[in-house]
């Protein structure tokens, strides 16, 4: 149940991060057009797009892009049968779990720490920068879940192409 939770939960961000992308070409797209025949900029657009969108496409997808196999990975240990290979690939999943877990962690107290202060980025618009920093605990929390939760399952999910 749990993993069937968390599917429906990168989906959803994996949705998020690809609508971030579709408003990043809409914005730079515009703002080139209207340069070019109005000679009027979309005032905005570097920000938003630096402060949002950008961290959104690089954090909100990467549990989805794992679980699908869609990662870049060097395997340098083949998957090896018996109680050996499944150590090795509990220790392959567990490591970068507790490493993102440790990203999700210091991102998530920076988020925090922006929100509870109000911190904003002054600009064309004042731009608060609590939502800024939040996609990237989001995104690696979700991460180190995915993982966590694939070390620990008792059959190996063989991703799908």
């Amino acid at each position: 149940m749990f993993g069937s939770i968390l599917k429906k939960i990168e989906d959803s961000l994996h949705l998020v991060g690809c609508l971030g992308l579709i408003a990043v070409v809409a914005l730079i797209n515009a703002d080139i057009l209207l340069r070019l025949f109005f000679n009027h900029p979309v005032q905005f657009q570097f920000e938003l797009t630096e402060l949002y969108l950008m961290p959104a496409l690089a954090t909100l997808s990467v549990s989805r892009v794992f679980r699908d196999g869609g990662h870049l990975a060097l395997d340098f240990i083949p998957e090896l049968p018996g109680q050996i290979g499944r150590w090795i690939r509990f220790t392959r999943l567990i490591l970068p779990a507790a490493f993102f877990g440790a990203v999700t962690y210091m991102s998530g107290r920076f988020a925090l720490h922006a929100f509870v202060n109000s911190d904003v980025e002054f600009g064309v618009v004042d731009w608060p920068l609590g939502w800024a920093y939040a996609v990237a605990p989001l995104g690696f929390g979700i991460l180190a879940l995915r993982l966590f939760h694939d070390a620990f399952a008792k059959e190996v999910r063989v991703p799908t192409d």
